[in-house]
């Protein structure tokens, strides 16, 4: 998980930059259905992106804090934070208000992966979390499903960076709602369980909501952005028609979260 520490600037189109990016573990434990074969497959992906984005950091350092490392230094002329969580809502939590309560970021971005919906949002392509809410959350009477008792149902993220010029330009990035839950999705019956909650959902993950939930009592910004792995129950998701999804994915969020980082 990115979490990043920056400055407003002026629009641009930012340079190139090669390289991938990814850090989140964001779709589940156990061998699984689709692209993601054991967790050594999922850990590796995310550490090939944190060993890649870290070089392109100027003026580094290191903090530990609780056994999170987090990797300080400049990108594009702003201060950025970037650490590492592991997987599901408990991490993510712990992991935002750590980086809250040590570093006071004036936004949070929360780059990983995500499965489909059999939505708009197709394998490889990029969903930027409008809204992100719960599909495993139930206190009762007292609240709607999805909704824990004195939160909104959904956590929104803010205008001026989901309306950005340059998030407008790729085809490949689609704006919606994101669901979380502490649960690996990958059966059709699930799929449609979710749907039935949220029609409109557009990708399911395992952290974006608990960190959304931090960032919301903190008053701190946030956003997600999710690398569409497989949909369960598509007939057209192949994976072997993604042979290389292990080195295209991570170049995906990673130019779209360096084109974001440019353009605040």
């Amino acid at each position: 998980m990115i979490k990043i520490l920056c400055e407003k600037n002026l629009y641009h189109a930012p340079p190139p930059v090669g390289g991938e990016h990814i850090l989140q573990q964001g779709r589940g434990t156990d061998a699984v259905k689709g692209l993601y074969k054991t967790l050594e497959d999922l850990v590796w992906l995310t550490q090939l992106g944190l060993n890649l984005l870290l070089p392109l950091l100027s003026d580094k350092s290191e903090l530990t804090v609780n056994d999170i490392v987090f990797h300080c230094g400049t990108l594009h002329d702003k201060d950025v934070v970037v650490m590492q969580c592991g997987i599901g809502k408990v991490n993510a939590a712990i992991g935002a208000l750590t980086m809250i309560d040590n570093f006071g970021p004036d936004l949070i971005i929360n780059s990983g992966v995500a499965g489909g919906t059999g939505s708009e949002a197709k394998i490889l392509d990029v969903v930027v979390g409008e809204r992100v809410a719960y599909h495993d959350v139930w206190c009762g009477p007292c609240a709607e499903r999805g909704q824990i008792q004195g939160m909104p149902k959904f956590f929104t993220a803010p205008a001026e960076i989901i309306e950005l010029p340059c998030l407008e330009r790729d085809e490949h990035i689609k704006r919606g709602l994101i669901a979380s839950g502490d649960m690996f999705v990958d059966n059709p019956e699930e799929v449609s369980r979710i749907k039935s909650l949220y029609p409109d959902v557009l990708a399911v993950d395992m952290e974006s909501a608990a960190i959304a939930q931090v960032c919301h009592i903190k008053q701190v910004p946030f956003v997600s952005l999710r690398v569409i792995s497989d949909t369960p129950g598509e007939s057209d998701d192949n994976t072997a028609q993604y042979e290389n999804f292990w080195e295209t994915a991570p170049l995906h969020t990673f130019n779209i979260l360096n084109t974001l980082l440019f353009n605040l």
